[in-house]
């Protein structure tokens, strides 16, 4: 395996930019704040800014404000598709295989520095709210408020510098825990220096359960099922035929869609996620769970009683699993409202970037799925909105950029260096641009998926993007293939145009710039 590793002294040498010879209260006046808000597995289908059809009918009035007011980014993609590698891209500025979180279990490189260092180098004051979920204690932060790996939606735990390094338990739902201890933070911060607030919610993660006050929201709305719904992977590799995050086959009743009535052994639900979901109703009150059972069990009873099989069941299945997702993004998006009010009723936004984005994208359906992991459009791209000082508002982005900037841009702002191993690029110069491609900026994306074997099957593979075309390397023990899409003719990457002569320049070309991204950047298959 190939990581990049760092001297001791390392974080001794962190450069410092100040702005010519101004003193640092001066630099503190003209940089901005930041609050980066991130949320888990939130699909940009989910936000109305979009205008995807699915938010047409479940609308992000809190979230379009960021789009009002600043940019909306249309081609925002991650780099690995999974919570764990994904929150290290955005703290190192690396791709997986060089920070070494290439998996959910595979640790970072512990001497890897982390964008909250150099910010607090630069004289920031840092702070970590809600899930962090990486295998290392949070680093460079100046206060942290975290999340035990996942998290729990009700009634969550919470560990920070005041707890001993215990979890403690809090009462209350966490999306709104973390958005009241962002705000905690920002009450109680130096006033003397700029701040780097980073807000990560646990929402809208597996297995979406809502606020009490919202579990009949939505309830009477038929969502529209997506084009490619019932896609039978004709043209594609055993990937897609082997993977198991499937709708129908492998979203459990219980654990997933609520149905208490299933238990172990009826074929539709497995033991550990069973009393895993046991586990999350038992941390109600007998009042909040008379509340929640009230709500979901009349339902279910409904379903239960028509005997649904087949295409009826699998139609079922998709608009409990659509609805509550669409609950908790309601959820996120009033908190981000209400964050938002926060900073305008204390006059922060004139010298404040806020992005908002989420870990990667997620799967509502399209291709019969849910999950995220592949590089197929729904999981490699993800939402992006950033709202900036000076910002005219309602701009728009097509440049390709990628979750490996966000700590370039955040040092950018700072007026910090951006050390060498840093491979992302500051976005910066395309908000200047008004969202076009500045001249140098990148034409190719680069992908990896290492998670495998694991949960939901999702075969190792590699691949590259131009925004037109896009080749991905599949990979394994048994064997590996190529797939290659025509994304402006196959938006929803139904066909597989790998052995069409007509493509076979283009299939040239990405391949040459696959390689040389393994070659430039050390990559392995590992």
């Amino acid at each position: 395996m190939y990581f990049h590793h760092y001297n001791s002294d390392t974080m001794n040498k962190l450069p410092l930019i100040l702005l010519g010879s101004c003193t640092a209260s001066a630099v503190h006046a003209q940089r901005w704040n930041i609050v980066y808000i991130m949320s888990d597995d939130h699909s940009y289908q989910a936000i109305s800014a979009y205008g995807h059809q699915l938010s047409k009918q479940a609308p992000t009035p809190n979230l379009d404000r960021l789009a009002q007011r600043g940019m909306l980014f249309r081609r925002a993609y991650v780099e690995n598709s999974l919570s764990t590698p994904s929150r290290a891209c955005l703290m190192t500025g690396m791709y997986s295989h060089q920070s070494g979180q290439r998996t959910l279990d595979c640790p970072i490189d512990e001497n890897a520095p982390f964008v909250s260092e150099y910010l607090q180098k630069a004289g920031y004051q840092t702070a970590m709210i809600g899930k962090w979920h990486m295998l290392c204690q949070p680093k460079g932060f100046d206060t942290y408020h975290i999340l035990p790996g996942q998290g729990d939606y009700y009634d969550p735990k919470f560990r920070s510098e005041e707890t001993d390094g215990k979890y403690v338990t809090e009462k209350g739902y966490a999306t709104n825990l973390i958005t009241d201890h962002a705000i905690q933070f920002l009450e109680g911060r130096d006033r003397t220096k700029p701040f780097a607030l980073f807000v990560h919610h646990k929402a809208p993660h597996r297995n979406w359960m809502p606020p009490l006050d919202m579990l009949d929201l939505y309830e009477n709305i038929e969502f529209p099922l997506p084009d490619t719904f019932f896609d039978d992977y004709s043209t594609r590799g055993r990937a897609a035929h082997e993977q198991q995050m499937s709708i129908e086959k492998d979203m459990e009743m219980c654990y997933d869609l609520k149905v208490t009535q299933i238990k172990p052994g009826m074929g539709y639900t497995h033991e550990r996620n069973h009393n895993g979901f046991r586990n999350q109703l038992a941390r109600l009150s007998p009042q909040q769970r008379e509340i929640w059972e009230s709500a979901y069990n009349p339902r279910n009873e409904a379903m239960l009683a028509q005997n649904l099989t087949g295409k009826e069941l699998l139609l079922w299945k998709y608009q409990r699993y659509i609805r509550d997702y669409m609950r908790v993004i309601h959820s996120i998006d009033q908190q981000v409202g209400r964050l938002l009010d926060y900073l305008e009723a204390n006059n922060l936004m004139d010298n404040t970037m806020v992005v908002y984005t989420s870990d990667q994208g997620f799967y509502m359906g399209e291709h019969g799925w849910f999950d995220k992991r592949f590089m197929y459009k729904e999981s490699f791209r993800t939402p992006l909105l950033v709202c900036a000082p000076g910002m005219k508002g309602g701009e728009e982005s097509d440049a390709l950029v990628q979750n490996i900037d966000f700590a370039p841009t955040f040092l950018d702002i700072a007026d910090a260096e951006k050390p060498q191993q840093m491979v992302g690029t500051s976005l910066m110069p395309v908000m200047q641009h008004k969202g076009k491609s500045p001249k140098g900026w990148r034409k190719y994306l680069y992908y990896h998926y290492y998670d495998c074997p694991a949960e939901h099957n999702v075969m190792r593979h590699d691949g590259v993007s131009d925004g037109r075309y896009k080749l991905l390397h599949f990979y394994g023990p048994k064997d590996s293939y190529n797939e290659l899409y025509d994304i402006r003719k196959d938006p929803n990457e139904l066909h597989n145009v790998i052995d069409e002569k007509k493509y076979a320049k283009h299939l040239r070309r990405l391949q040459l710039q696959l390689d040389k991204f393994r070659s430039e950047q050390h990559v392995d298959e590992w």
